[in-house]
């Protein structure tokens, strides 16, 4: 709390990094508690993880920070709330595949590709497809010539010291994405189907490589949407009761969450008529304080990535946009440490290590980079 207390202030990129990197270990751990629900069937357990993170945990923490949530929804532009709302449902497609993922591939691998998809994209992306954006969704005529607009949305990608620093950060960051994925796929050359299965006990490279691909890209609308509600953000912060400026993307985050929920609970909706397992919520013989519990705790712990990665922005000012590929850097960091933990690299050759702690070394030497270009930018 005293993290998020000092981050209120002026700007701090020190603090702002600490945040985001808080926010990838979220995201490194928020499927760890599935591991304590029994006896049910996925789509019971995604759905309670769902509700609760992508409804519950939001929308309690918006009214708490943003008393005119609702008033700010309704005046809202109709065509921005759709553009979020479906940008939502869009990392929803993404988001339903990517326990597919971890099946697949394991925490480790499965995550290192996924993260770093969703990271080039989501942090490479927006600030130049955002003038184009302006033009669908918003209500009032915009002046500024296209291309102009689209020069000026990529400058801030490069051109100024800070600028060109922060941009190395997410070079470096990918290249450590890269070298990874590489000691992932030279552990797949090495390792018998027996010994990756005693880890990862449905293991398939070539099935798990394709969902992670899909399962990267389309999560990285997530953040198209968070970056697409700038007149709910205005609107927040002149809305009476006003929004403290610091909290004005809550409005934005519940429209996309809504948006994600609705493509998850349908799924599961679907697979628990289909599978006959609508009764798991109530079966008898099962924890089901417990499943509950920790379907919930997942949940809750996944949309602690989506309030570090919004709450840490404005501590970083024109420098936010890295915060996408930050906050990924330490998913990735932290899942392949947690992959080490369960022993998913273990039994690889001196080659596979290296190429492994190349790329960490450089997922953590891009965080470092992101807070002195935050520096530079001061």
């Amino acid at each position: 709390m005293s993290l998020f207390a000092e981050a209120a202030g002026a700007t701090s990129p020190v603090i702002g990094v600490l945040i985001f990197i808080l926010g990838g270990l979220a995201s490194a751990v928020f499927y760890l508690p599935f591991k304590k629900v029994k006896n049910w069937a996925w789509e019971s357990y995604w759905m309670i993880y769902a509700l609760i993170g992508l409804v519950v945990v939001p929308w309690v923490l918006a009214f708490c920070m943003s008393p005119n949530v609702i008033s700010v929804l309704k005046a809202a532009p109709g065509k921005e709330i759709g553009y979020c709302f479906l940008c939502g449902a869009m990392w929803g497609l993404g988001g339903l595949t990517w326990g597919l993922m971890i099946r697949y591939l394991g925490v480790g691998l499965g995550l290192a590709i996924g993260c770093g998809l969703c990271s080039a994209a989501g942090t490479l992306i927006p600030p130049v497809v955002k003038p184009i954006l302006e033009r669908f969704v918003s209500d009032t005529p915009v002046t500024t010539p296209l291309a102009d607009a689209i020069a000026a949305g990529a400058q801030t990608l490069y051109g100024t010291p800070a600028a060109n620093a922060a941009l190395l950060s997410v070079i470096v960051s990918l290249i450590g994405i890269v070298l990874v994925g590489g000691a992932g796929m030279s552990k797949e050359s090495e390792l018998s189907e027996d010994v990756k299965k005693a880890t990862v006990a449905e293991y398939n490279f070539k099935l798990g490589l394709l969902v992670a691909i899909f399962s990267g890209l389309t999560s990285a609308a997530m953040n198209f949407g968070l970056n697409g509600g700038q007149n709910l953000e205005k609107l927040a912060t002149t809305t009476q009761p006003i929004t403290n400026d610091v909290w004005k993307w809550m409005p934005v985050l519940v429209v996309v969450l809504l948006g994600g929920f609705a493509v998850n609970a349908l799924w599961c909706l679907f697979l628990n008529l289909k599978n006959k397992t609508t009764g798991d919520y109530v079966k008898s013989g099962s924890p089901l304080a417990v499943n509950f519990i920790f379907a919930g705790l997942a949940g809750a712990i996944w949309c602690a990535q989506m309030i570090c990665l919004k709450r840490g922005e404005p501590v970083m000012g024109s420098n936010a946009y890295i915060g996408w590929s930050v906050m990924f850097s330490g998913a990735i960091l932290f899942s392949t440490l947690i992959g080490i933990g369960l022993g998913e690299w273990r039994s690889t050759s001196a080659r596979t290590r290296m190429l492994l702690v190349l790329g960490l070394v450089c997922l953590v030497v891009s965080s470092v980079i992101s807070g002195y270009s935050g520096y530079l930018k001061q």
